[in-house]
């Protein structure tokens, strides 16, 4: 008798890359840590850090750059994996970057903290004498981030030069830097976003409720649904209302909208992935701002 094959089935290449990458980090560095959003890229790899050194304890810190403007889904399971992991939680706040005159608070009706977490970054990058950081970005995600290699050199400033990133060759990666200089590393740089969904369902990985159909208080804007919040400069044409939203992406409350969607499990968000037409930060407004708004914040020191 035949049975129907999975066609979800996760290529376990992908797998065995990442965890390659996260031992070579280990092994390379001195003092790496994990960026941790508190999104599915994330959390997909804290669960490849604690395959790749099972059974030990995972060897990295995780360090949330947190704007004050997170959903509380996204706290809370923020919280509950480090406990669960074991693995040490560091918090930096970019309220703490604004009270000290670092960076300005936006102001109008697209205003946001997002772009100022490069600065509340690089300080704790300086404060905590981290050498590597690991991130959870892929190449499909935005034009700006294929251009990445996996081992991503960052200057003393924190800045990114395309021009001086190194070559990868045969898997050949090159964690020597000069004093004042890190790296910053993307293990997922190959997965795409179908991908990370299909490792989550076949390692059966917890997730933010954000990420699942629930219903909403949000507005409409620029035809986008955002989620209603104080964070939110909306204006008096902007009428608050329920719907039944996901979020394909999890970042700050003032950048991130949400999708129509009566996905309430994995496996209909995977079939809702396939038949999208527009890509997963295609609902990010930071990345709207500008055509290069990426590329420009990578080279301030941005992931």
């Amino acid at each position: 008798m035949h049975t129907k094959k999975n066609v979800n089935t996760f290529p376990r290449a992908l797998e065995d890359e990442a965890i390659y990458i996260i031992r070579e980090v280990a092994a390379q560095f001195e003092k790496p840590v994990l960026l941790f959003s508190g999104g599915k890229d994330s959390i997909t790899l804290v669960h490849l850090i604690q395959k790749a050194f099972y059974p030990a304890r995972p060897p990295f810190a995780m360090l949330h750059i947190d704007t004050g403007h997170n959903f509380k889904e996204t706290i809370i399971f923020r919280d509950w994996l480090a406990a669960h992991t074991g693995m040490q939680l560091i918090v930096r706040y970019v309220q703490q970057s604004i009270n000290a005159g670092k960076v300005t608070e936006e102001t109008g009706k697209y205003a946001s903290r997002n772009v100022l977490q490069t600065v509340t970054l690089l300080d704790a990058i300086e404060e905590l004498k981290l050498d590597a950081c690991i991130g959870g970005a892929r190449r499909d995600e935005e034009k700006a981030r294929a251009k990445e290699r996996i081992f991503s050199v960052r200057d003393n400033f924190g800045q990114w030069d395309a021009k001086k990133q190194r070559s990868e060759l045969f898997d050949i990666l090159n964690g020597k830097i000069n004093t004042g200089e890190n790296v910053r590393v993307f293990p997922i740089s190959n997965w795409t976003e179908l991908d990370v969904w299909n490792y989550i369902k076949e390692e059966a990985l917890a997730i933010p409720s954000v990420y699942f159909s629930h219903k909403r208080n949000v507005i409409e804007r620029d035809g986008m649904y955002w989620p209603h919040s104080p964070f939110l400069n909306t204006t008096k044409d902007e009428t608050v209302f329920e719907a039944t939203v996901r979020f394909r992406t999890v970042g700050d409350m003032t950048c991130t909208a949400a999708v129509l969607s009566e996905a309430a499990d994995i496996d209909t968000i995977i079939q809702e992935i396939k038949a999208a037409t527009i890509s997963e930060r295609g609902a990010r407004i930071d990345d709207k701002r500008s055509e290069a708004a990426m590329e420009k914040r990578k080279n301030e020191g941005y992931f």
